[in-house]
């Protein structure tokens, strides 16, 4: 992957993981402080926290489903925590201490149920990065290994530990390879990544992973510092991923949602003429309806003028311009802006976003630096400077 390009898509994903980081350093240092013979009064409050915020974002959730089965996934693996951290609160074992080694006391039983509460927060991002192709039948066979753990656990006198700590980090491991794909997926059906967020699943696994990562040290290890620093950053998990799922767009709407005044798309669909004459009547389309302007432009959207499915218009885009649909769009998108910088340099940038289909400035700059190799600001300095307008890009060659 070309590194300017991941530098651009992910610096605050860094930045993000590198401050959640810190504080969670911050926290396994100052929760030192923290008498072991209080935890368990902090820790039921703390318990109580995350099934109210659980119950809570659960309801706000399910008033705002919108037939999205990534929404309901989520809903669900709310109210089947929420339902688990309650029983935790009659449980006395967790908050047995052991004075002399400053430890928490864990049950096997313990570390197999955090092990499938940490199993059941990966069903939302398991879901979201395979769209299309995971079933609840799929999501439910990672689970197996858990239920064994179990039951093996009950049978035999075998120390697990190890292996149930271990397994959640490997499911995730397998979660991050789809990441690409994802991001590959959403840029062949959508214009503008900012209305996906492909990021906010980054982060989403950032925390998980430091959750995983708290655990498995709780598994060998528990003290007041890890487990106190786990909650919290649960309840931060939590609160955040609701507010994300509910405001940001979902991909899964490409899938199950079409607009109305759209053909209903048959999957046995094929071109009846060459791709030549579909790409002449798309590019006359593009410049004379400048569809790209509206910043929910789509590639099912192009079924106004072209007869093709899902799959042929993403093979069109493919062949004739040696690019995805997201980069297609935005070479029109960027040309525009040009155009009217061209016209007039003395027009905001806010005007120039909104008008050529970006959602923010700070989009509109991130994306053209990346595609240009310059600032919109140093574009049109160096216009001001020579007079004439750097060499454009050629949206039928690429860039």
């Amino acid at each position: 992957m070309n590194l300017r390009k991941l530098y651009f898509d992910y610096k605050l994903e860094f930045v993000f993981g590198a401050v959640l980081i810190a504080c969670v350093c911050l926290s396994l240092w100052l929760a030192r402080y923290i008498p072991i013979r209080m935890y368990g009064g902090l820790s039921m409050l703390m318990n109580c926290c995350i099934v109210a915020e659980c119950l809570s974002c659960a309801w706000i959730m399910s008033r705002h489903t919108k037939g999205l089965i990534t929404r309901k996934v989520w809903i669900f693996t709310l109210l089947t925590y929420a339902f688990f951290a309650s029983l935790l609160l009659f449980n006395v074992s967790s908050f047995v201490d052991k004075p002399d080694s400053g430890l928490i006391c864990m049950e096997n039983w313990e570390m197999v149920a955090g092990n499938f509460l940490l199993w059941l927060f990966l069903l939302y991002p398991t879901f979201v990065l395979r769209p299309g192709w995971m079933t609840v039948s799929k999501a439910l066979l990672q689970g197996v290994p858990v239920l064994l753990a179990f039951t093996l656990d009950k049978l035999f006198a075998i120390d697990f530990r190890f292996l149930l700590a271990l397994y959640p980090i490997l499911l995730l491991g397998f979660l991050v390879s789809y990441i690409r794909k994802y991001r590959q997926w959403c840029e062949d059906n959508y214009s503008s990544m900012d209305n996906i967020d492909v990021q906010w699943i980054v982060r989403y696994i950032i925390m998980y992973l430091l959750d995983s990562v708290l655990f498995f040290s709780m598994c060998f290890f528990a003290t007041v510092p890890i487990a106190f620093t786990q909650q919290w950053l649960l309840l931060l998990m939590i609160g955040y991923s609701t507010e994300q799922i509910l405001y940001r767009g979902d991909p899964w709407a490409a899938v199950s949602q079409t607009k109305p005044d759209m053909p209903e798309e048959k999957e046995d669909e094929e071109p009846t003429v060459s791709y030549e004459e579909y790409r002449i009547i798309l590019e006359e389309w593009m410049e004379k309806e400048k569809p790209y302007k509206n910043s929910d432009f789509r590639l099912m959207d192009l079924r106004q003028i072209l007869p093709l499915n899902r799959t042929y218009l993403s093979q069109l885009i493919n062949s004739e311009y040696g690019c995805n649909f997201y980069q297609f769009v935005t070479r029109y998108r960027i040309e525009e802006a040009k155009r009217m910088i061209q016209a007039d340099p003395d027009l905001k940038f806010q005007e120039i976003a909104e008008e050529c289909g970006f959602s923010s400035p700070t989009v509109f700059s991130r994306v053209f630096a990346r595609e240009t190799g310059m600032t919109p600001r140093e574009w049109t300095v160096q216009i001001e400077k020579q007079g004439t307008p750097p060499p454009p890009i050629r949206v039928a060659e690429g860039s």
